[in-house]
């Protein structure tokens, strides 16, 4: 491993938006640890010469801790942070279902802010670096069969917000990325047409091009859908509800 490579640690790495991502760092001369739950499939991406495997529950803490240690003793040094971990059930998000909305929010939103927190001393004593998180344009405004995953990705990205300033005093950049629907297994579960559905691959050119070449707080994609949707979040509660309610029944 050459001293002048760059290095990231991407966490929920086994499939979707994670997975397409690991690819692109390690395909474009990173070096890339990958983390997630399933460590079979994260063997299966450490065959890649520069992929290397860190098994990780973000709901458990210590863990976290212990491994971005091992990250950090194997690479010795790390540029940025992708926590895009995240779950999603949609046929369990139709009726109000408190255990499992607490299972979303600790995936989804609990483990991030435990992941970010471990890795806040570092990149602060550091003076530089990158935190990103993946987000979701479900959370830009409330969506119907949506009463787990939504509320979690708009905690995510009033959080990511909040930690912006502060970050930013330690020359540290934070951002947000808010992909529209990608080919997933999560999204897979859809039973709805999704529009302007993109493959992971697509998603990973996106992110790469906005954690490397830019410098915007948001990565938003694909561009036809999240800006018709950010029109939407401006709109008075009144007409949106009518509208969305005027959608759904089509």
């Amino acid at each position: 491993m050459s001293e002048n490579q760059k290095k990231i640690w991407i966490t929920g790495a086994s499939s979707g938006i994670g997975k397409a991502v690991a690819k692109k760092f390690a395909n474009e001369g990173w070096k890339v640890a990958v983390s997630a739950r399933r460590k079979e499939l994260l063997d299966e991406l450490a065959n890649h010469n520069n992929i290397s495997s860190f098994p990780l529950d973000v709901t458990n803490q210590f863990q976290i801790n212990n491994v971005f240690k091992d990250v950090l003793n194997a690479f010795g040094d790390i540029d940025i942070c992708l926590f895009s971990s995240g779950t999603y059930e949609p046929k369990d998000e139709q009726n109000i279902d408190p255990d499992k909305i607490k299972n979303v929010i600790n995936v989804n939103f609990l483990g991030v802010i435990d992941c970010v927190k471990v890795v806040e001393d570092y990149f602060k004593n550091k003076k530089s670096g990158h935190i990103s998180i993946v987000s979701s344009i479900a959370g830009y405004r409330g969506l119907p069969n949506s009463s787990g995953y939504g509320p979690s990705k708009a905690a995510l990205t009033n959080f990511s917000e909040s930690i912006y300033f502060d970050f930013k005093k330690f020359g540290v950049r934070v951002s947000v990325v808010s992909p529209g629907f990608i080919k997933t297994p999560l999204t897979d579960k859809n039973e709805f047409p999704m529009p302007f559905l993109k493959t992971p691959e697509y998603a990973a050119d996106k992110i790469y091009n906005g954690l490397v070449k830019g410098n915007a707080f948001e990565i938003h994609f694909p561009k036809g859908l999240t800006y018709t949707l950010k029109f939407l979040r401006i709109l008075p509660y009144r007409l949106y509800l009518f509208l969305v309610d005027k959608l759904v029944k089509r």
